[in-house]
Parts: structure tokens; C-alpha cells; sequence
């Protein structure tokens, strides 16, 4: 199955949810009218990154994140589209960095995934997990696109994650990272190369699309990266946004690339086949 992706990065105001979702809702509508099946939105895309112990009153049940959008779009969709959002989660007081996969027909919107971010950075600017819970599953889902999987930002910086992902059938990962610039030795920024770098890894090893949108803008003096991207899964690089501007990216997917890529370099098959070995040597390590 082929599609057209479409991946914003922007600058939220800061825990400023409603006007978030305004511009969210645009964003929708724009990607619906330019032939997207699928958008892609950065992670804390509803009330920017650096809230800490503000996370609170930013904070959204899962039912007020679908039906704050939903009366925003209500009437302005002639065919389905998927819209995959950062946002924090409250669970009964519980909560979460996530990522919900929605799926938004002209009759109605449905909950395909909800993803709960696992690993939270406490390094350097971030001290997220004084601020939120730890996520505990993996989410791949089936999509009326394909066979999908959401991680949030410092997640795929973890190789098992992506694996799991992989292992458990995923054709494509989506990302929504909230990154700011760090490293200015050369000419480009060292930890979005890296993501790049990341993205090209896992694709040639899975066989699976990357998806990566980041958010841009500033949060008390720092600067997100944007240059969102996707990989395909032979690992090239098929779209790129600019650095540190709003920008919507479109790319094209087509998921027969990924039959293609797994029968070139079939390593996932040898994972798979593997699997119950790896799981004995995880269970008899110790730390």
C-alpha cells in the first residue's frame, strides 16, 4: 500500500492547550487538503516540552485530547485521515509523556493506539521523570494504512526499543520528538545528525519506514532542532524539513518497500527466528 505522509514541525505556546489545539486542527485541515493520509505532529505538540511542574494544569485525558480536536475538525473532513500527536497524558492523576494514533473519519474520530513514553531523560536540560511516569508497553497497532509503531524521542536513542517494534511486526515507526540543539562543531547540529543517523540504522536493520517529526520554536532560551525526516527501509533518506522553522513535509510511503528490504537483507528474519535464545540470555543477565 502507497501513501503520502505528512510530517509538521512547529513551536506550541507554552501551555497555551487550546490555542495548541487551534493550530493542530489547521494543520489537520491543510494535510487532509493536500492529500495526506497520515500526519505526523512532534512530541508535547499540545503545550510545548519544558512545562515540569506544570505538566498538571497541561495535561489532557485521553477523551479531552479526541474531543478537543474533534470539535475543532467536526464538518471539515471529506475522507478519513490519521493523526498521530504528542501530548501529556492524565490517567486519573497519573501522568504521561504519550503519543495518541488517531483515526479521523467524517463520522468520527477512534483511538487506534495510545503510546506512553518509557524512557525519560534526567541528563543534561532534561529532568523529565521528576515530572512524569514511566511508560510500561510497547505500542504496534494495526491501522487501516498498515502495521504501525509509536516511540517518543529518547526511545529510539535505545536500540531495544525499535527492535521490539520491529520484532512484533511493525512496518513503520513513527517518532514524535521534542529535541533541543545541542553540539555546534561543525556545520550541522550533532544531536540531529544523530537522530539521522539513528533513523538510517534502524531502517536498514528492521526494513521499516522512520517517521520523525521534531518540535521547533524556543522554551526558556532553548532551541529545538526541527528538521524532522523519513527514512525508508532500505535506510535513505526520502525527506527532510528545515532547521529550526514551521514547515509541513510530504513525503511518499509504500509499504511493498518493506517486503523488498526484509528478502534483500533478511536480518530481522534472523531476530525473529532467534527470538526465544534472546530472551533466555536477557533473562540470565544480571547488572
Amino acid at each position: 500500500m502507497a501513501f503520502t505522509v505528512a510530517i509538521a514541525q512547529f513551536a506550541p505556546e507554552k501551555a497555551e492547550v487550546d490555542k495548541n489545539l487551534d493550530t493542530i486542527a489547521e494543520i489537520v485541515v491543510q494535510s487532509h487538503a493536500e492529500g495526506a493520509e497520515l500526519l505526523v505532529l512532534p512530541e508535547a505538540a499540545t503545550s510545548g516540552y519544558f512545562l515540569e511542574g506544570g505538566v498538571l494544569e497541561s495535561s489532557l485525558t485521553r477523551s479531552q485530547l479526541v474531543d478537543g480536536l474533534w470539535n475543532r475538525l467536526r464538518g471539515k473532513l471529506r475522507r478519513p485521515i490519521d493523526v498521530c500527536v504528542g501530548f501529556y497524558l492524565n490517567e486519573e492523576g497519573n501522568l504521561f509523556n504519550a503519543a495518541a494514533y488517531l483515526e479521523l473519519n467524517p463520522e468520527g474520530p477512534r483511538v487506534v493506539g495510545l503510546y506512553r513514553k518509557f524512557f525519560l531523560p534526567t541528563y543534561g536540560v532534561f529532568d523529565e521523570e521528576r515530572f512524569v511516569s514511566r511508560g510500561r508497553e510497547v505500542c504496534v497497532m494495526d491501522t487501516r494504512l498498515g502495521r504501525f509503531s509509536m516511540l517518543v524521542c529518547e526511545d529510539v536513542w535505545h536500540a531495544i526499543m525499535p527492535t521490539i517494534c520491529a520484532v512484533r511486526g511493525a512496518q513503520l515507526l513513527v517518532v514524535p520528538s521534542a529535541s533541543p540543539a545541542r553540539g555546534f562543531s561543525g556545520p550541522s547540529i550533532d544531536n540531529l545528525e544523530r537522530y539521522h543517523r539513528l533513523f538510517q540504522g534502524i531502517s536498514e536493520e528492521h526494513g521499516m519506514w522512520c517517521v520523525n517529526s521534531q518540535l521547533v520554536g524556543f522554551e526558556g532560551g532553548k532551541g529545538f532542532t526541527g528538521g524532522s525526516s523519513v527514512f525508508d527501509p532500505l535506510g535513505r533518506r526520502v525527506g527532510e524539513a528545515p532547521v529550526g522553522e514551521p514547515h509541513l513535509l510530504l513525503a511518499e510511503v509504500d509499504l511493498e518497500l518493506v517486503a523488498i528490504a526484509r528478502a534483500q537483507s533478511p536480518l530481522l528474519s534472523d531476530l525473529q527466528s532467534s527470538w526465544d535464545v534472546i530472551r533466555r540470555l536477557v533473562a540470565d543477565t544480571e547488572f
